[in-house]
């Protein structure tokens, strides 16, 4: 495995920062090196003296980028963060610049590509297709203005997310008792006592807004000024200072469209997409709330009847109460209570799960590698392939749980990007899961297991799709081409799809076990969990299509125009049956408005091509049988060389429909 890793050896503070800044350095130097070897060659232009110089600049420029991206994600220290996002914008700032380099564009255009194979006339139809877009096209002034844009979306986007990773909210609970209802663990973790029946605190809990905090306030916390509390402050992170960020960062969008010749950013962010238009998608996101609103309709007035015999005055039923009352709501009418299953998904034991589920379904087996990654720990594994003669084929770190100054979200990142016969690709995961703790005597035992509500193990399965994909996809010949390198509504199609698997319960019973007696999860809890999992998949699909309205609209619409209270609260109105909480200001932590900009729509059209996917599969022998073989080899490993649409024939012999999501909603209901 080679040494490519920018946080090796580099010590902390201001040596950490100087080390980080001789790495980007030494890649943005390789990458115009490239550059310079591609304008200045002499004779015709060829794949080997053109196409090669500029992918090669590509892997420099990306390997500087991921790197320094993931390490402003995760580093412990600000100083070292600070330098990282001062980084990653000089790499941004380098990639627009190659971008609208007209010397470059107009070497590759004369690249005759027509005896290549179909990868690379795909990989070269992509770029020249991402030149056009960029702009390189127009006149000097023109691309100095998209210039001085690019750099400052870069310095905003940045700015939006290190707000959000900074503003971890507190709050403190001053009478322990509104703490009931919630799990034994979370109250012993938070010194709080049970004293025969009474709880017991020394002094105030106080509380984060970090997910292992928030999470089961919102579904467990029988107090519901509590639960609104909680609510109003994870909803207010980033603001007030994200909501003139935001619409700075709009206002830039905007005019960048306008300078390439599109109506919006929206039309802009899904021409190069499966999607195809803001037009198609605004037609599509119609679709899937008219397949989702009656069963919808259904699961709340269930919902509703149940919380009006119980506590009528707990109506109208809130935003800031709707978890809750769901989590009572499955108790009863399946009984089913989310907290009898914890015990059985210590963290430990669904990450050893996860590596054994992952590594049987594609063929891999994870071996673990005992060297310290950017913090305490983080674990690396390699990823070695057991159905061929392949031998390692990536490498894998896993950074699971809270630490200050960290991204509070759940996310994959690629490291470095692999290409054929020069390097492996190597990816992370990057977590805020419960964090175990051992005991200090005996280290041996867990003082605290890090026990996992159902929904964090379904996350996990969800990430480890992203990770497999990268891996798996990670040996291209182009690196322009490898990892995750589809268009990008499809990138969640593969974690999506793993998410499927959790719901079997053979599957399961292979690493859920109680941490204590070591009894299995038992068949009739793992079917009742899987039934009441399946009340509200409609009002979440609903919420979804909310969100990737929201993030549309906020991208369709004249950003001097844009009320982003308005539309919100217009927006949860229209598609979410619960009330609104006046103060939800969502928008200010919505990073996903950063990231897929308006394409939030990604989500909800990849769940479609992923249920699809997992029908393919036999499920009585989920892990076995040749379609778990043949999903790797047709879409994992094709990584970004093929068209997704191709990919997505390719495993179903036919086009997606709605049939299969609209069954994932009805479950309950067959």
């Amino acid at each position: 495995m080679q040494k490519l890793r920018i946080w090796e050896g580099l010590g902390t503070g201001a040596e950490a920062v100087e080390g980080a800044k001789s790495w980007v350095e030494h890649h943005l130097a390789e990458a115009r090196a490239r550059v310079s070897e591609l304008v200045g060659g002499k004779g015709k232009r060829t794949v080997e003296n053109t196409l090669r110089p500029f992918d090669n600049a590509q892997w420099h420029l990306r390997m500087a980028g991921s790197q320094s991206g993931v390490m402003f994600m995760v580093h412990p220290e600000a100083g070292v963060r600070d330098a990282a996002q001062e980084l990653s914008q000089v790499i941004s700032a380098e990639g627009t610049a190659l971008s609208l380099n007209r010397d470059v564009y107009d070497a590759l255009v004369a690249v005759d590509v027509s005896g290549e194979d179909a990868a690379t006339k795909y990989y070269m139809d992509r770029v020249l297709l991402g030149y056009r877009l960029s702009g390189v096209d127009k006149d000097e002034a023109t691309r100095e203005r998209i210039r001085a844009l690019a750099d400052k979306m870069t310095e905003l986007s940045m700015s939006f997310s290190r707000t959000v990773q900074d503003d971890v909210r507190k709050i403190s609970v001053e009478d322990v008792e509104d703490l009931r209802g919630l799990p034994e663990d979370y109250l012993a973790r938070h010194g709080v006592k049970d004293a025969s029946g009474k709880l017991v605190a020394e002094k105030p809990v106080v509380l984060t807004t970090d997910p292992p905090d928030m999470s089961p306030v919102m579904s467990y916390a029988a107090n519901a000024k509590l639960r609104r509390k909680m609510y109003l402050a994870y909803m207010d992170r980033g603001y007030p200072v994200n909501k003139q960020v935001l619409l700075d960062l709009l206002a830039a969008r905007e005019e960048m469209a306008s300078l390439l010749g599109f109506r919006s950013w929206a039309d802009l962010a899904t021409v190069d997409q499966m999607m195809g238009s803001a037009a198609k998608m605004r037609s599509f996101l119609n679709e899937v709330e008219a397949t989702a609103r009656e069963t919808a309709h259904k699961e709340f007035e269930d919902l509703e009847a149940f919380v009006r015999e119980r506590d009528a005055k707990a109506l109208p039923l809130t935003l800031s109460d709707a978890r809750f009352w769901e989590e009572q709501f499955r108790r009863e009418r399946f009984d089913f209570d989310s907290q009898s299953v914890r015990p059985y998904f210590p963290y430990e034991q669904v990450e050893a799960g996860i590596l054994a589920t992952a590594g049987k379904l594609f063929g891999v087996r994870f071996e673990r590698v005992k060297e310290q990654g950017w913090a305490e720990g983080v674990k690396t594994f390699d990823v070695v392939d057991t159905v061929g003669k392949d031998g390692v084929v990536g490498r894998i770190y896993l950074d699971m749980h809270p630490r200050e100054g960290k991204s509070k979200w759940f996310s994959e990142c690629g490291i470095v990007g692999g290409m054929l016969g020069t390097c492996l690709p190597e990816a992370s995961l990057v977590c805020n899961f419960p964090q175990p703790k051992r005991n200090e005597q005996n280290p041996e035992i867990f003082d605290d297991p890090g026990l996992m509500q159902y929904s964090d193990v379904v996350t996990c399965f969800h990430e480890f799709g992203h990770l497999m994909h990268e891996v798996l996809g990670g040996r291209q010949r182009w690196a322009g081409q490898s990892g995750i390198a589809t268009e990008g509504d499809f990138v969640e199609v593969p974690s999506q799809m793993l998410e499927e698997f959790f719901e079997d319960p053979d599957l399961l019973r292979n690493f859920a076990k109680h941490y204590q007696t070591g009894e299995l999860l038992p068949y009739e809890t793992i079917a009742r969990m899987t039934r009441a999992a399946a009340h509200g998949r409609a009002l979440g699909t609903l919420t979804q299509v909310m969100y990737a309205t929201y993030s549309m609209e906020t991208h369709d619409k004249k950003a001097t125009e844009l009320d982003l209270d308005a539309l919100l609260q217009e927006g949860y109105d229209r598609f979410s049956l619960y009330e609104f909480v006046d103060g939800n200001r969502m928008y200010a932590a919505f990073t996903h408005l950063v990231g897929y900009t308006s394409n939030y729509y990604t989500y909800l059209y990849d769940k479609v091509m992923a249920l699809e996917f997992f029908a393919e599969f036999d499920h009585k022998n989920l892990l076995g049988g040749p379609t778990a073989m043949r999903y790797r080899r047709e879409v994992l490993e094709p990584g970004g060389s093929k068209p997704a649409s191709e990919l997505v024939h390719a495993f179903l012999g036919r086009e997606t429909s709605m049939k299969a999501l609209k069954g994932w909603m009805a479950k309950e209901f067959v």
